[in-house]
């Protein structure tokens, strides 16, 4: 091919595609080069030539070519130009026009892969809703706004200007011992957990405790127990480990440890007892007692959730489960998602000593370590009183919020709902007196054209449910933004009785 031949080639690239305009050039050559309209040892034209001809810039030429001579396509030689390299495998551009197979392969999954998929749909339901709700009662998310945005960036800086270089390499499967130690000493004086750092594994948020222990803890067929209604993330962690799940119902005390199965091999037991998850029961001392009794008589381990301890308000609050343990059968997960921040995915376990070793070898297979560089900043930020002082402010602000909610129903909806779980966390269960269950869907679609986003508690329950519950988060809500967002449901629900009052009017008698 003449010189003038290879530039008109070049010239007929097509820079179309996605990426920058030096990917675009790389794909557009590289493509020549596999269709062989640019043959080895064809030379290219000079960057400042091909750059004046396509009308690009030196530099995304200069890329382009440095991209292609990295991966083989071409050469560089001293003075005399670049060069498409000698004649490339005869498969390459076999492969380059090869028609994708007309069906992709059919995936040969595990056992385990087929119960998760079966369980656990992606991408999650909702996840690309746009755009975002004005009035997102979610639940379990923070205000980020309450974040000590200022104190934590300070600390940041600080510490990285202060990591040695042995401190980039591998962190401690464990975690970092410091941040063990401060989350100790913190559990002990706040939750009444008894533990020491020793006993402490950080890991990379509550559902990796969960699956750690699931792994641990259960084998195909193994019975564990669960609330009903409970988090679905932890019922169907321990279903991908191929458990049978034996729901216990949840009454105004929580866990009903009457109803616990006996003699049937339970492994475990899942359990929210400082703020029943979703309903919002606090489970009294008597109760507490008998499942820890049930634990030693069916030689059972209990999972203590302690998802939102920290927001309390009503009353003292209870001590942890795991605090008046005797016989090592409780096994305590904590979290900062819910009162810092998801995105750190920094939780805890504080487990009996013999289950030390095995929990941190799993950890080691699964992940080596979570990463250290956070973990330093958060000890940092617990060891300097900055934790606590946090959570007071977001407690007092959180409370703002809740008797926002609360009036804000009170008053909009009067005995039109029942209002439970509102003692303690940062959502609240609302029951739509006048709404049948399966009415419901159609008034949360309703609500979302209004921009306002409500949740309903039936996929916390395994047994099909006929209340129209709703549970509503309002921790991530100004007071403005949660009364707001129950006018326009109430607004709903005046025209849903008023349309229904004149269709019963129209009825021939």
């Amino acid at each position: 091919m003449t010189q003038t031949g290879i530039h008109s080639s070049i010239l007929a690239i097509q820079l179309d595609g996605t990426g920058s305009l030096a990917c675009r050039l790389y794909r557009g050559i590289r493509g020549a080069i596999l269709d062989r309209r640019l043959p080895a040892g064809a030379r290219l034209p000079s960057m400042r030539d091909l750059a004046a001809a396509l009308g690009l810039s030196r530099k995304v030429i200069a890329s382009a070519y440095a991209q292609l001579a990295d991966e083989g396509y071409v050469e560089g030689r001293h003075g005399a130009g670049t060069f498409v390299s000698g004649p490339l495998p005869d498969a390459w551009p076999l492969i380059a026009r090869a028609p994708r197979a007309a069906a992709p392969a059919r995936l040969r999954a595990s056992a385990y892969a087929s119960r998760v998929m079966s369980l656990s749909p992606w991408p999650p339901p909702g996840a690309r809703l746009q755009p975002p709700p004005l009035h997102d009662f979610r639940y379990g998310v923070p205000a980020l706004t309450d974040f000590p945005q200022r104190v934590w960036a300070r600390l940041v800086s600080r510490r990285a200007q202060a990591t040695s270089l042995r401190a980039l390499g591998y962190g401690r499967t464990l975690g970092y011992q410091p941040l063990r130690r401060a989350v100790a000493d913190y559990l002990v004086r706040a939750r009444g957990v008894v533990t020491t750092e020793e006993q402490v594994i950080i890991v990379n948020g509550s559902q990796q405790a969960l699956d750690l222990l699931a792994r641990l803890l259960i084998d195909q067929g193994d019975h564990v127990v669960v609330e009903e209604p409970s988090y679905q993330g932890a019922r169907q962690v321990f279903q991908a480990a191929g458990a049978r799940i034996l729901p216990v119902s949840v009454d105004a005390l929580g866990l009903q440890v009457k109803q616990l199965p006996r003699n049937r091999g339970a492994r475990l037991a899942y359990v929210t007892p400082s703020h029943q998850f979703p309903l919002g029961a606090v489970m009294p001392l008597d109760r507490r007692m008998a499942l820890l009794r049930w634990a030693e008589a069916e030689s059972a381990y209990i999972i203590e959730d302690d998802y939102d301890s920290e927001f309390r308000y009503e009353g003292r609050p209870l001590a942890a489960l795991q605090g008046i343990d005797r016989g090592s059968r409780v096994i305590y997960v904590g979290t900062f998602s819910k009162v810092l921040a998801p995105s750190m995915r920094i939780a805890y376990l504080v487990l009996p000593p013999a289950l030390v070793p095995v929990v941190a070898s799993l950890k080691f297979l699964t992940d080596y370590h979570t990463a250290t560089f956070e973990q330093e900043v958060l000890a940092d930020f617990i060891e300097a009183g900055h934790f606590e002082r946090h959570v007071r402010r977001t407690r007092r602000r959180n409370a703002a919020r809740r008797q926002a909610l609360l009036d804000a129903c009170a008053e909009l909806f009067g005995d039109r709902v029942e209002m439970t779980g509102t003692s303690a966390g940062v959502h609240v269960v609302m029951w739509l007196r006048e709404v049948r269950g399966e009415e419901l869907a159609s008034i949360l679609e309703e609500a979302a054209s209004r921009g306002v986003a409500l949740y309903p508690i039936t996929p916390f329950y395994l047994q099909p449910q006929s209340r129209a519950d709703l549970l509503l988060g309002y921790a991530c809500l100004s007071e403005r933004d949660i009364r707001d967002g129950m006018s326009i449901l109430r607004d709903i629900l005046d025209h849903r009785r008023a349309a229904g009052r004149r269709l019963t009017r129209r009825r021939p008698s």
